[in-house]
């Protein structure tokens, strides 16, 4: 891969922001994305995405919906999903929105299929955790085949079966781009290279170089199965600002707090501040000005063959002026200067 070819871009979770000392309302927030992924397009960055949560503070429940908005606001910048639960939604359904999507956008819609870190879409929409492998499995299976095949006659145990179905609007020849998110599960690695779909890591904790052993299976895993290379992306937590101490020190503020429900709901551990600093030197959290984070990102890119990464860049309550700044460096001087670096020393991809 040309290192004129690295994708740099965004990825919210519609995370509750903050103007001076004013909570935005969930209302402002929602608009405050699409002004947002406006930006993205305006500086330069490659794809904008948004996740899918149901937990408080959090305004992506309705993905779809606030891609088709930012669609009308942009002309160029791709728009896609962070990650997407497909284990608690319907392949059918799911088709038909994304499809509109694309053609809203004029072919400028992807996706990220994850089956959940957090599960509170299972009890939300009526589905038991027991049946978390296969739910994802038939809904991967379905939801290809959709995109792939027409007409299309399925069978499965996760919902009712399909004889001879076209769906409307259609999706380009081959569907759109769809990645799978993994978060460490070899399983789920596998599962990815098994269906020549490219591959999102989601690092958010430790040194990024330990998902190498998964790359390396990746690769020789869509060998196995006779598909060619795929990319490789990495989705991380992050701020850009004009200075490292500015950097350090705001995300400091809110990250903490954050990171800490976090310990406590899920047992991670506890984010002290040496703890923080490392993750910063040497661990998932992409935090400085402009140079620091561009040398970072750069090395990782090398370390992992990646193709493309997306920052992380909202979190609880982080001003949206703080937001706004780091979407500027990311796209006016990170990106460039990531792709210089690239260029001298590349990736092998």
């Amino acid at each position: 891969m040309a290192a004129a070819d690295f994708e740099l871009g965004l990825n919210s979770f519609g995370e509750v922001a903050t103007d001076g000392d004013r909570v935005l309302s969930d209302a402002e927030t929602v608009r405050l994305l699409v002004t947002e992924a406006r930006l993205a397009e305006s500086v330069g960055l490659d794809v904008f995405s948004l996740g899918e949560h149901y937990r408080e503070g959090h305004n992506d429940s309705a993905t779809p919906v606030l891609l088709a908005a930012a669609a009308t606001a942009t002309d160029r910048i791709r728009l896609g999903t962070s990650v997407t639960v497909l284990s608690t939604n319907d392949p059918v359904r799911l088709y038909h929105e994304f499809s509109t999507l694309d053609a809203v956008s004029n072919g400028r819609a992807q996706m990220v299929l994850g089956r959940a870190s957090a599960t509170e879409s299972f009890p939300l929409f009526g589905y038991d955790l027991t049946d978390y492998e296969r739910l994802f499995e038939e809904k991967l299976d379905l939801f290809l085949r959709l995109q792939r095949d027409e007409p299309v006659t399925w069978s499965g145990t996760v919902r009712s079966a399909l004889v001879d179905q076209r769906l409307h609007p259609r999706m380009q020849p081959g569907g759109i781009p769809t990645w799978i998110g993994v978060g460490g599960s070899p399983n789920s690695v596998v599962r990815a290279a098994r269906h020549g779909l490219p591959l999102m890591l989601a690092i958010i904790g430790g040194r990024p170089q330990r998902f190498a052993g998964h790359v390396d299976l990746y690769t020789k895993a869509l060998e196995q199965f006779g598909h060619t290379p795929q990319p490789i992306g990495q989705h991380s937590l992050g701020l850009v600002a004009d200075t490292d101490e500015e950097a350090v020190e705001t995300w400091w503020r809110y990250w903490q707090p954050v990171a800490a429900a976090l310990a406590r709901e899920r047992g991670f551990y506890k984010p002290d501040r040496a703890r923080y600093e490392a993750e910063i030197d040497h661990g998932a959290l992409f935090v400085g000005s402009p140079e620091t984070v561009a040398q970072k990102i750069a090395r990782v890119a090398r370390d992992l063959r990646l193709s493309r990464f997306d920052l992380k860049y909202d979190i609880m309550h982080l001003p949206r002026d703080a937001r706004a700044r780091t979407i500027e460096l990311l796209g006016s001087e990170v990106a460039p200067r990531v792709r210089e670096l690239l260029a001298k020393e590349p990736t092998h991809v």
